[in-house]
């Protein structure tokens, strides 16, 4: 048993109509841009992953991730925020869940074909800090339907995209959520940060529900 429990913390941009890609495709995510190059956008995003030791991730932001960030840690042009972030993720453990990719060029970056739930599992009995889903709405929602989810970001953007994928659905069962943090940006989005109210364990973490 570790000596102190390992959050599973989800991030992702969600719509005013819960979506998190528009009617065009997994793809359609342009109306999310506006509201995450602000300076308090990025803010939280370093706030979210400031404790994280290990990135979770699906194949279609994993794809998206390797083909933007590894080189903006070097790009003197870049927002010195993005810099950071760019920093943590190619030092970051990085494990990626899918059936179809068996390669990464991405360096500390792993692939496994588990269910995500098995896998978040797993990397709670391993020492490090939080473990961080970085906008994989498919791999969230799975946490959320077994309780393994402990911390939920929302970069909540004042869209109403009219069609697409929802991050909630009626699988989830009921859960209550504290939040802790509410940072509004230039832009109208609010950055949401909510703690799952369950018993507390050893170190101060959130107890994960038992299945």
């Amino acid at each position: 048993m570790v000596s102190q429990y390992r959050r599973v913390v989800g991030n992702i941009s969600l719509s005013l109509d819960g979506r998190v890609t528009g009617p065009g495709g997994p793809f359609d995510m342009g109306w999310i841009v506006p509201h995450a190059v602000t300076e308090a956008a990025r803010r939280h995003m370093l706030r979210v992953t400031a404790a994280a030791t290990t990135a979770l991730l699906g194949r279609k932001n994993y794809e998206g991730f390797a083909g933007f960030w590894p080189s903006v840690a070097d790009d003197e042009a870049a927002d010195a925020s993005d810099r950071a972030f760019s920093r943590w993720l190619n030092e970051v453990e990085k494990v990626v869940v899918s059936t179809t990719v068996t390669e990464a060029s991405w360096r500390r970056t792993r692939i496994t074909a588990e269910d995500p739930v098995m896998v978040a599992k797993a990397l709670r009995e391993q020492g490090g800090g939080d473990i961080v889903v970085l906008a994989s709405a498919s791999v969230i929602r799975a946490l959320l339907a077994a309780g393994e989810l402990d911390q939920l970001s929302i970069t909540l953007c004042p869209e109403l995209v009219g069609g697409g994928a929802r991050l909630f659905n009626d699988a989830p069962a009921g859960s209550s959520w504290s939040l802790t943090v509410a940072d509004p940006t230039p832009s109208g989005a609010i950055c949401l940060l909510y703690d799952r109210l369950r018993p507390d364990v050893e170190g101060g973490w959130p107890a994960p529900t038992t299945k």
